[in-house]
């Protein structure tokens, strides 16, 4: 008897979320039912990083593009709704699998089970309580409306779980984010980032900012880059700064300061590889990431997280990450650095194997006799 081949869309639409389905995407590949499919919803593109990603992760072209671009938060949903409901009448896939919490993430699930197809949320349950946050309406809608909740901590259980989701639909898996890491380990330790900026041998720190709280108020944004100039005299900093970012300095003429400052090296934003290369090596992060929080927490580097709440509170429980403010970043940064965390230690089932716990549930998922 010839076995059924399950076609199963993994939609992708920003660079953090090339990291969680790349580890998905090479398990279902080894897999004789599944036959998995990458959807670029197009809502964050820039094709040189695009590619660069694709690259760093072994991943191939895209199987379908949307091209939605930019736009507001309703353009973007709507057309990722529009666009992706006709490929799915055409495509007729078995499972939709969404990532994270962009606005693609809630259009795609939303597009699949008014089809009536099955949906999964891989990185489920995340919650910062802080509805300002526009993924934060991308999460709770997501996740009550998928048919699979995967989540990477027990706090995601216990955040679905107080919302009324039955325990039947939610199934901790672990974090993706860190199978992206062991995936690419030793091409990331080869890699010659930390030479080539001659940082190799000395301790320096590295900034991400690109939340509109921070950069896009310019009494806010200034003050940080002024902290940022006097923490650069204790250590080199690398600010790989955002497009939003990069815009809103202009604006506020802020950049050329920074560019004045020996002690701060700024680039572009880095493929996955090179930059993971400094992550390896760096003594500090500062950042407005989610992500980062548990790329450091899992690393062990000191991580310094400039917003008054987070998703990802484990990294903070259990890991290397803090809260601050910009009041207190100064004081947070030198507190770090003399007084690392102590007792940080990675969270259960952080351990590079949970693409294969997914696809094991995807299998069970997709059985015949699977009732949701």
């Amino acid at each position: 008897m010839t076995q059924h081949i399950k076609k199963i869309h993994l939609i992708a639409a920003a660079r953090p979320n090339f990291m969680k389905i790349a580890p998905l995407y090479h398990s279902l590949k080894k897999q004789k039912w599944a036959r998995p499919e990458i959807i670029h919803t197009g809502q964050h593109y820039d094709p040189n990083m695009s590619d660069a990603f694709f690259r760093d992760l072994n991943l191939p072209s895209p199987d379908y593009h949307l091209n939605v671009g930019s736009g507001s938060h309703a353009e973007q949903t709507g057309q990722v709704m529009i666009a992706y409901e006709r490929l799915l009448m055409d495509q007729q896939p078995d499972l939709v699998v969404v990532v994270g919490d962009v606005n693609s993430t809630l259009a795609a699930s939303l597009a699949a089970v008014k089809l009536e197809i099955l949906v999964a949320h891989l990185e489920a349950g995340l919650r910062s309580f802080d509805h300002s946050m526009p993924e934060e309406i991308n999460r709770i809608c997501t996740d009550h409306v998928c048919h699979r909740l995967w989540t990477p901590s027990p706090d995601g259980d216990k955040n679905l779980i107080a919302e009324g989701i039955p325990q039947n639909r939610i199934e901790r898996v672990g974090n993706i984010m860190i199978d992206a890491i062991e995936l690419t380990r030793s091409r990331i330790e080869a890699e010659k980032t930390v030479h080539q900026m001659n940082l190799f041998h000395q301790s320096f720190g590295i900034v991400t900012l690109h939340r509109p709280a921070n950069v896009d108020r310019h009494h806010q944004l200034e003050n940080i880059i002024q902290i940022l100039l006097r923490l650069s005299e204790k250590m080199p900093l690398v600010f790989s700064v955002h497009p939003r970012t990069e815009k809103q300095l202009k604006r506020f003429q802020l950049l050329d300061s920074l560019k004045n400052c020996t002690n701060i090296i700024l680039t572009p934003p880095m493929a996955y590889i090179p930059f993971m290369n400094l992550i390896f090596h760096t003594s500090m992060v500062i950042t407005d990431s989610g992500g980062l929080q548990e790329e450091t927490t899992y690393l062990g580097v000191p991580c310094l997280t400039i917003r008054p709440n987070t998703e990802r509170p484990i990294t903070i429980e259990q890991g290397t990450n803090r809260l601050c403010t910009v009041e207190n970043l100064e004081s947070e940064f030198y507190q770090a650095l003399e007084h690392p965390v102590k007792y940080s230690k990675i969270p259960e089932l952080w351990d590079g194997k949970t693409a294969n716990r997914v696809v094991q549930s995807i299998h069970q998922l997709l059985k015949p006799i699977a009732l949701i």
